[in-house]
């Protein structure tokens, strides 16, 4: 009965979610709540699922602190009209640009973090040339996914996996980042293909924008050294993680508050523009898939999954991309990746003598990164970029951000497929 209970829940909420019937943050919430009160989880089980992920809180806590108080200074204004100076304000050209950005820092620094930093700007200059920000946005939401998958600290994902895996900064950066490369570019032609019609601005506007002076953008020197200052070593923070041995959550939140105290703000005022809807959206998330574990679904599909593949090791590797983009689509990458480790843990033994088992690893990673450009629930990324979009006045629905998103999941994912078959099978 709590199977069957927890499966209604389970798809009632994600039904809630793409009808946009209630706010999505309200949907998990009572989806992850229902579990507990129906007594599929009780509460010690609903609040560890919850505890057990507060990096991923604290880290978001942190950085959108950090990130609003960067953008008083007007630093994003004075960016963005220096990159579409750079490219003479051509539309597609400032997308492949940006989206380059998007890729390269969020191999190096992480994707939330990434894009805490580039929404703004590239809905700043989508305004800034009267056109849809939506191409500009999900192009380096993709980006940033994508380029996550090429690193081991690219995507929380991806330090679960090493960790998991026991695979180094260096094997991620031989093993994942070629493809990383590719699929880089399939999504730009993708981009290309799909909007470079729209992507059509006036001679008149592009000499507006050259004509612009950046430096009149820049408000707050002093808070710009200040914050400019305090970021600087909370990404030095993240670099040096494995060698310091503090956590990024802690990273973050010290940094921004530090920073809170250099600028002398009261709390009240900087907490009201963290996007409390986009943390209680991981809250009941983070409890609706604890849920789902407890009933075994998850258990059951991974078994079917090693029955099907037994002695077939190149089925195997492959299931194991497709079917962890699947489950990162409906439960999130993080989720996927935690309970999909434990799926090749049972699967290596059988596989051991016929070929190198760590090709599963690089399957999972591909799967959960690639993937995580499929829904909005794939990514913690995804949701952060959405709600940062909402708050500059561009509404992205589920259907809307699956209908490009499953596209590029999908054609990376084939890509992925011919690297890992040409690679390692």
């Amino acid at each position: 009965m709590q199977f069957v209970l927890g499966i209604l829940i389970f798809l009632a909420t994600f039904y809630l979610i793409i009808t946009e019937k209630i706010p999505s943050a309200l949907a998990t919430l009572l989806g992850g709540l229902l579990m507990a009160l129906l007594g599929i989880l009780n509460e010690e089980e609903a609040l560890e699922a919850v505890a057990s992920r507060l990096e991923i809180l604290f880290l978001l806590i942190g950085m959108m602190i950090v990130v609003h108080l960067i953008s008083e200074t007007g630093i994003f204004q004075w960016f963005a009209i220096k990159v579409a100076q750079l490219v003479k304000g051509e539309p597609f050209a400032l997308i492949v640009l940006l989206s380059l950005i998007t890729a390269v820092c969020s191999a190096f620094l992480d994707n939330v973090t990434t894009i805490l930093l580039m929404a703004p700007v590239s809905i700043l200059l989508a305004n800034q040339l009267q056109l849809d920000s939506f191409p500009f946005l999900i192009s380096e939401v993709m980006s940033a996914n994508i380029g996550g998958s090429a690193t081991l600290i690219g995507d929380p994902t991806q330090l679960i996996i090493g960790n998991e895996g026991d695979l180094t900064f260096n094997e991620f950066l031989f093993n994942t980042a070629p493809l990383s490369i590719i699929a880089l570019i399939s999504l730009v032609l993708t981009v290309y293909i799909i909007y470079g019609k729209q992507l059509k601005v006036s001679r008149d506007l592009k000499a507006k924008i050259m004509d612009l002076d950046p430096s009149r953008t820049l408000k707050n020197m002093t808070l710009l050294k200040q914050a400019m200052a305090v970021f600087a070593v909370i990404i030095l923070g993240f670099v040096l993680n494995s060698v310091i041995e503090r956590g990024l959550a802690i990273i973050a939140l010290s940094g921004a508050v530090i920073l809170i105290i250099m600028a002398k703000r009261k709390p009240e005022e900087i907490f009201k523009h963290v996007e409390w809807d986009t943390l209680f959206f991981f809250i009941g998330l983070f409890m609706l898939i604890k849920g789902v574990e407890e009933i075994h679904f998850i258990d059951i599909l991974g078994d079917k999954i090693s029955q099907v593949t037994e002695g077939n090791f190149n089925l195997a590797a492959i299931v194991v991309l497709w079917a962890s983009a699947i489950f990162t689509s409906v439960i999130g990458n993080v989720a996927n990746a935690a309970t999909f480790s434990k799926i090749i843990h049972v699967m290596e033994p059988s596989f051991r003598h016929l070929g190198n088992v760590k090709a599963f690893w690089w399957a999972l990673s591909l799967g959960s990164c690639l993937g995580g450009n499929a829904t909005i629930l794939a990514s913690a990324t995804n949701v952060v970029a959405v709600g940062a979009a909402g708050k500059a006045g561009l509404k992205i629905s589920f259907v809307k951000f699956l209908k490009f998103g499953m596209l590029i999941s999908f054609q990376t994912l084939l890509l992925a497929t011919i690297y890992l078959y040409l690679r390692y099978l």
